[in-house]
């Protein structure tokens, strides 16, 4: 019979201690182990599937501005993710009568037409015609679009937009696309918070938007 020990502990609490210890411990599966973490790949993502998700973006957005330029932070495609609008020479290209039925104006409606490129650092993004109702912008927001290469999403942002798609084309895709093929085509009317159209676009996405493969 076990003597007890000074101060009423028995000897042989230390090893009932050590023996439930070991039975709460988790019994280890190697083959589970295996199944349950977190997999992981070094594949880049499918070209096909960034150009949907791309797409997408844009479609659900007031702000083709604001989408492709959440787009390049997340895929870091340039240390600063703001746009640039590079203005591209050539001449103005008048609008249709469904396009000026669109915008609710009538024939003698001054215009004014801007093609621009949309930049994220070397990336060319898209390139856009625009053609918009100056008499429903600010002094301000004019002065922006004919002095500056700020984006036309980010000039207007004060009228919170809001964005009609009028029409998507895409052409036939390829499998890697380059940076110079179009990946898809938008249409799209902006009206003001009040229901006031005040712009169209007709919109080109490029390759080069998407990340490469080391990214």
């Amino acid at each position: 019979m076990a003597r007890p020990v000074p101060g009423g502990r028995s000897p042989r609490q230390p090893i009932l201690l050590l023996l439930s210890a070991l039975v709460t411990l988790p019994m280890s599966h190697p083959g589970r182990a295996n199944a349950e973490a977190p997999a992981t790949t070094d594949r880049p993502a499918d070209p096909q599937a960034l150009v949907s998700a791309l797409r997408e973006r844009i479609l659900a957005s007031d702000s083709a501005t604001l989408a492709l330029e959440g787009w390049c932070a997340e895929h870091r495609l340039a240390a600063d993710p703001h746009l640039v609008a590079q203005r591209l020479p050539g001449p103005d290209k008048p609008l249709t009568a469904a396009q000026r039925a669109r915008l609710a104006i009538g024939p003698d409606e001054p215009v004014r037409y801007r093609r621009v490129r949309l930049v994220c650092g070397t990336h060319v993004m898209s390139e856009a015609d625009n053609w918009y109702v100056p008499a429903r912008l600010t002094p301000e927001m004019n002065a922006l679009l004919d002095e500056t290469r700020t984006p036309f999403g980010r000039v207007v942002r004060a009228l919170a937009p809001v964005r009609r798609t009028v029409a998507v084309r895409a052409p036939t895709p390829e499998a890697e696309p380059r940076p110079d093929d179009p990946l898809f085509e938008v249409d799209a009317v902006l009206a003001t918070g009040a229901g006031q159209p005040f712009c169209e676009v007709v919109e080109t996405y490029l390759g080069t938007a998407l990340p490469s493969a080391a990214q």
